[in-house]
């Protein structure tokens, strides 16, 4: 199967043998460079790191492995159990801690999991962090304490209502008019920490009205979780249906959100960042930043409000990063990420929720006709298999070269500007694929561009 390390952390299916999967020794030895790694950025012989995870059912004895390794390195841990990936990220800075585990594989189905690494503010370490920490890996450069200076052990499950309370405190949360608005919703939190924490913020705002699918927190994910409109047939269904005024359905680790309309008809995944920036920038005016690979649609909103627009590297890293560099008042990804940095340097879904629903309710309009008043671009995502031993970097230099007379943009894989849309291609960096987005102004030109490329890159392999 698979285990991808890089400067994020480390990422694999659970079984097999040790760097060729994620098995107990490779997180014994990552969870093992993290502390060393988290004693040197603190000048603390005895930190403290916060951990949460999904509920994947290796979650268990994965977190369990993990917090026995960090207090035997004499780590301090604060065990946040079930949690969301935001979550963790405002505890880390909320407990004065120096840094973060988070056990989750986002996205991807059940047999994954993965260590992602936060530092002091919450915020996923940086490229030289990461580099640092996988040399250490490499070399097996990392002590373990004495008996009399081992860590401690500490759960604290009340995180995930205090990140609540901050949102609901949030000037840009319009509490009240949400609460009035008596909304019908429903919610897919794919038999995860979602879960937990969704219904708690809605009820916390007011909503009262709430129709939950897959919400046992078993991890046995009722459908593929990466909320994509293919996987969300069962929610599009059960809002339509019942008479709901929108769907909210969230990725496992609480930080990918996705929206259906009242028509059970998608939002469009990256038309959450969109809507969203398009609210916030009327309450708060500044600049936007999103990634290579999201929709112009934020480009054309962020520039009519009078402000500029900013492409980052794609990741959430790098998101962060160029939201800094050029002072962004919102940011994120296309795949339905938000980031507030009022409230952290986070892909935040749960914050994403409450201003959507400020917006929704001020709008005066149903979710069709919200989305319909977005420009209106069409993406396609697709991806090519690599077969071991390929290097994408070069397949990719072979497409710039064959592209080398048209508008492109090499800081992230290759983008290429075409007069009828963009393609951007990628190697991820945690499957052995080559990432391609397209868009353009229908879905029967973007696929056509997406599966013009597959076939191109094909041919190359």
């Amino acid at each position: 199967m698979t285990l991808i390390s890089s400067i994020s952390g480390t990422r694999g299916t659970i079984g097999g043998k040790p760097g060729e999967n994620l098995t107990p020794i490779d997180a014994v030895n990552f969870a093992s460079a993290f502390a060393q790694f988290i004693k040197n950025t603190s000048n603390k012989n005895d930190p403290t790191v916060v951990i949460g995870r999904d509920a994947r059912p290796s979650g268990g004895w994965l977190s369990d492995l993990v917090s026995s390794t960090l207090i035997a390195s004499g780590v301090h841990v604060v065990d946040l159990g079930l949690s969301t990936t935001p979550t963790v990220e405002v505890a880390v800075p909320g407990l004065n801690a120096d840094g973060g585990i988070i056990l989750t594989a986002s996205h991807n189905p059940i047999e994954w999991n993965a260590l992602k690494l936060l530092n002091a503010k919450g915020e996923f370490i940086s490229g030289e962090e990461g580099a640092i920490l996988l040399a250490a890996i490499e070399k097996g450069d990392f002590n373990f304490a004495s008996v009399n200076e081992a860590g401690s052990y500490v759960k604290d499950d009340s995180w995930i209502q205090k990140h609540v309370d901050q949102i609901l405190e949030y000037r840009h949360v319009d509490k009240s008019a949400i609460s009035k608005a008596n909304l019908k919703v429903a919610i897919d939190p794919v038999n995860s920490t979602g879960g937990i924490a969704i219904p708690v913020l809605l009820e916390a705002l007011g909503v009262k009205q709430v129709e939950i699918i897959n919400g046992d927190v078993s991890g046995f994910f009722a459908h593929n979780p990466e909320p994509l409109k293919e996987n969300l047939t069962e929610i599009c269904s059960v809002v339509k249906n019942k008479g709901c005024d929108l769907g909210i359905v969230v990725d496992p680790d609480v930080d990918r959100l996705a929206l259906i309309c009242e028509d059970g008809e998608m939002f469009g995944e990256e038309y959450t960042l969109v809507a969203i920036a398009d609210y916030y920038m009327k309450v708060q005016k500044g600049d936007t930043v999103s990634n290579l690979s999201s929709s112009r649609a934020l480009t054309d909103i962020t520039r009519s409000a009078g402000a500029e627009h900013y492409a980052s590297a794609v990741g959430e890293v790098n998101v962060v990063e160029k939201m800094k560099e050029v002072g962004a008042v919102i940011g994120g990804e296309g795949n339905g990420g938000i980031i507030v940095p009022d409230l952290h340097y986070g892909r935040d879904s749960l914050a994403g929720i409450a201003l959507f629903l400020s917006h929704f309710v001020n709008s005066g309009q149903t979710m069709s006709e919200m989305r319909a008043g977005y420009p209106n671009y069409e993406m396609a995502k697709n991806k090519v298999q690599l077969k071991p031993g390929m290097v994408p970097d070069d397949l990719i230099r072979k497409m710039q070269e064959k592209y080398s007379n048209e508008e492109v943009n090499t800081i992230d894989g290759l983008k290429i500007d075409f007069e009828e849309g963009w393609v951007h291609l990628r190697k991820s960096n945690t499957e052995p694929i080559i990432r391609i987005y397209t868009e353009s102004s229908t879905t029967e030109s973007a696929n056509s561009l997406a599966k013009r490329f597959e076939k191109e890159i094909t041919e190359l392999i």
